[in-house]
Formats: structure tokens, C-alpha cells, sequence
């Protein structure tokens, strides 16, 4: 049986976080932009290679690359630049913004996109229709957990979209050299529409330079 724990690279003895990070950047070194999108099959290969095309110097899905390590060991690495979060609605919820958080300190992050898209589910629906068919089909109550405003239903892709890039650039999670752009993409012809840009602060600080 395969151990698991061993591939803990955090549990182990000497363990050495600053060098270890900068060793994980090699072999994804190249990733610079967080796509948060909708869960909808009929978009998931599809966002992301938009964002690439509509954004200067992206690669999606890129390529898988060997390369030996400082230890002489083989291993793989990715030239992708975009680095996909997926969720309902493609909405900038809190899970949205812990992935968001984890890219940029794992990972050299100058752009956030985040991305709604024509016959999304989330416009099919309102928060408070959801938590009645919870009530009347499953017997369970969603109101400890959220308000209906809370589900990201979407009644105005501007609207929408203007307030998850305001959510995003408000965030502690976000550095604030980050630049934060918010699309909405047709399902139909493949075309994305750009909506809003909160561009970042070159002049803030964003750590020692490693790309």
C-alpha cells in the first residue's frame, strides 16, 4: 500500500518552507493568471484557453516538461500560465478567494479574472427558490448556513460581475499589484466580453522577484 503521509513534503523532518517553495516555483513557474469560472461541463474547456487568447503572453493548457531537480532526480513541470478555479456560477465566494490566496503566494500571480458566462445555471434560479426546494425536497434547512443573497445567483451579468472584482480587489487575499478583471463569456460563439478592470498598484510590494 503506498504510504501517503511520505508525499507530505511539509510533514517531513527537514522540512525547509522558504527553500522548498522556491522549489515547487520551478516546476509551475511559468503560472501568472487565477480564472475563476463556472462548474458548467459546456465551459470548463472552454474559459480558460478565451482568457489566453485575450490576455497577452498566456499559454493554456501548455505543455508537460521534464527536468531534473537540485537532487538529480527526473521531474514535471507545466509552461500553463493560467491556473483555472472552478466553482458554481464562477462566483468570487470565500472558496474562490482562499484559492486565489494560495496561487499568489505560491505562485507569481499579476491577474485575476473571473468569469460569468451566457445560460449559466445561475440565472435559472433565485437563493430564496433554492432554499425552499431544500425545505421541500430534501427535508433540510440551508438557513444556518447562508442567506439567500449568499448563493451568487446571477439577475445582472454587469452587476454580478462588478461586484466580484470589487469583492476580489477589497480582499486581504489579494495583493494589491494584482490586477482584477471580470468577463462575461457567450456559450454560444466563444466570444469573451470584458466588463470590468480594477487595474493593480505596480508600486506595491509583491515580494523578491523570481520569473
Amino acid at each position: 500500500m503506498l504510504e501517503l503521509d511520505q508525499h507530505v513534503i511539509a510533514a517531513q523532518p527537514d522540512f525547509d518552507e522558504p527553500k522548498v517553495r522556491d522549489e515547487f516555483r520551478r516546476v509551475v513557474g511559468k503560472l501568472r493568471t487565477v480564472v475563476i469560472h463556472c462548474f458548467d461541463p459546456r465551459v470548463t474547456g472552454g474559459i480558460p484557453y478565451a482568457v489566453a487568447e485575450a490576455l497577452p503572453d498566456q499559454d493554456y493548457p501548455g505543455d508537460i516538461v521534464e527536468f531534473l531537480d537540485d537532487h538529480g532526480r527526473a521531474n514535471l513541470a507545466t509552461t500553463t500560465t493560467i491556473f483555472p478555479v472552478v466553482n458554481a456560477g464562477g462566483k468570487a465566494d470565500a472558496g474562490a478567494l482562499r484559492s486565489i490566496a494560495v496561487a499568489c503566494h505560491l505562485f507569481d500571480i499579476d491577474t485575476v479574472a473571473v468569469v460569468h458566462h451566457t445560460d449559466c445555471g445561475a440565472t435559472h434560479f433565485t437563493g430564496q427558490g433554492m432554499f425552499d426546494a431544500f425545505i421541500r425536497d430534501f427535508h433540510q434547512d440551508l438557513s444556518a448556513l447562508w442567506k439567500p443573497a449568499d448563493i451568487g445567483c446571477i439577475t445582472s451579468f454587469e452587476d454580478s460581475l462588478r461586484l466580484d472584482v470589487g469583492i476580489i480587489r477589497d480582499s486581504p487575499s489579494t495583493p494589491r499589484h494584482v490586477t482584477v478583471l471580470g468577463y462575461a463569456y457567450d456559450i454560444d460563439t466563444g466570444n469573451l466580453h470584458p466588463v470590468a478592470h480594477s487595474p493593480g498598484d505596480p508600486t506595491a510590494p509583491r515580494g523578491a522577484p523570481w520569473r
